[in-house]
């Protein structure tokens, strides 16, 4: 005879635990993305000397300029 519940840990109550992590774990990285969106929105920039950028170049980083 074995020991049965609906209710252990691998039943309902298991499925519903993983359900609500899952969801809770969707919703903190939904709100965070959200956030480092709004952020990069924001931060506007300007190109300068565009004449001097090169094709294939590490210097290229250095025309951009943040306006804040």
């Amino acid at each position: 005879m074995e020991n049965r519940s609906v209710f252990a840990l691998d039943g309902i109550s298991g499925m519903l635990i993983a359900t609500v992590l899952l969801l809770s774990i969707l919703a903190g990285l939904t709100v965070w993305g959200l956030g480092v969106q709004q952020g990069s929105a924001t931060n506007y920039y300007q190109i300068e000397n565009e004449k001097d950028i090169k094709m294939f170049s590490t210097d290229n980083a250095t025309h951009r300029v943040d306006v804040k």
